[in-house]
């Protein structure tokens, strides 16, 4: 019984000298290098203490502790405790790993900025990592369960057992899941391929809207009116979709006049250069104006015009929509639509004679 409670007396002994060790190293390295950071104009210093200094000082104290035990402690107390002190380093080790992807996103966010005016690479990029993101965390997940279980002799027999009957097993899993599986190969299809990227501007169930968010099952659409269309990712490998930032942002935009047969055509035309000429929105590559239909009413008149992206396209539409017909009000009132109308002249009033009888 003495000697027993002699080792426990030596357990914690050996176990909280480094750990009180370990948090006054903290205490005091923690600052010095948070007035490095601090001075530094590098970033990604600041990304790496914010992120990973927490884990990466647990590691160093529990393996401080395993070292220490070894030749502190009786064989038959170091063997549980180090089987102890292996979990809990196997979960800090995966949780620096997982840390360290974000400080990665940091880098990646501040060397590839989406909001730019040209953007394409960036976020060709940002769908990548965040797609890449999910899965490495998931694997460092997954992998650090399989390790923890294996430490148990019993588990690890176990998995022997299933492995002999892995060929049925799979078999069914697949089945069972196979709905997941292609979900899962979706998104990194999207990711690879990318018909859609973050910041996309796409045409989806007839809503109008940029990409906010990719996920491994999902995307998040945020449609013009801020609501948020969810979507399956299976969606964009398996139904047609407009994207409008495929390749590039710039996109022409168009307006529809209908207008009487007597509008004089080069004065609109000049009207839509001056027009597009004095608006901020236009990037000066395209200004067109075209009759593209004629009915026995009326004909229609398009204004083609270019901008740098969707959200300018839209705002110049309505801009050169407005301001051409109250041109037209103004200038050519008469040239306004008319529904005409032919009537035959009222026919003179005559004198009725009225006969008389024999």
């Amino acid at each position: 019984m003495w000697g027993l409670i002699v080792n426990w007396k030596i357990t914690i002994g050996v176990v909280g000298v480094p750990l009180l060790l370990g948090f006054i190293g903290h205490f005091l390295v923690y600052r010095i290098i948070r007035k490095f950071t601090r001075d530094s104009k590098n970033k990604i210093d600041d990304s790496i203490v914010r992120h990973c200094y927490r884990p990466f000082q647990w590691v160093v104290v529990f393996l401080v502790i395993r070292i220490g035990t070894v030749a502190a402690l009786p064989e038959g107390v170091v063997k549980d405790l180090n089987h102890l002190l292996g979990l809990i380093l196997i979960t800090c080790i995966s949780w620096l790993l997982i840390k360290s992807v974000y400080v990665l996103e940091d880098y990646i966010v501040r060397q590839f900025e989406v909001n730019v005016k040209d953007n394409l690479k960036a976020r060709k990029i940002h769908t990548q990592f965040r797609v890449l993101k999910r899965i490495v965390i998931i694997t460092v997940c997954i992998i650090s369960l399989a390790l923890i279980l294996m430490t148990f002799p019993k588990i690890r027999a176990l998995g022997t057992t299933i492995l002999a009957s892995a060929g049925i097993i799979g078999i069914v899993i697949g089945f069972a899941a196979q709905k997941t599986i292609s979900t899962f190969i979706a998104g990194l299809q999207i990711a690879f391929t990318q018909p859609i990227r973050v910041d996309d501007v796409v045409i989806v169930e007839n809503e109008w809207g940029r990409i906010e968010e990719i996920t491994l099952t999902y995307v998040v659409v945020r449609i013009w009116d801020l609501r948020r269309l969810i979507v399956p990712i299976t969606y964009f490998i398996e139904k047609p979709f407009q994207n409008w930032t495929r390749v590039t942002a710039d996109i022409l935009g168009t307006v529809f006049l209908y207008v009487d047969y007597t509008v004089p055509f080069d004065s609109i035309r000049k009207e839509l250069q001056r027009i597009l000429n004095n608006s901020e929105l236009w990037d000066k590559k395209v200004c067109v104006l075209q009759v593209t239909n004629s009915t026995e009413r009326s004909i229609e008149l398009r204004a083609l015009m270019s901008a740098s992206d969707a959200s300018a396209a839209w705002s110049l539409r309505c801009e050169v929509r407005e301001k051409l017909i109250d041109f037209i009000q103004k200038k050519y009132p008469k040239a306004l639509p008319k529904l005409r109308a032919e009537m035959d002249p009222p026919k003179p009033a005559g004198r009725t004679v009225k006969k008389k009888k024999a």
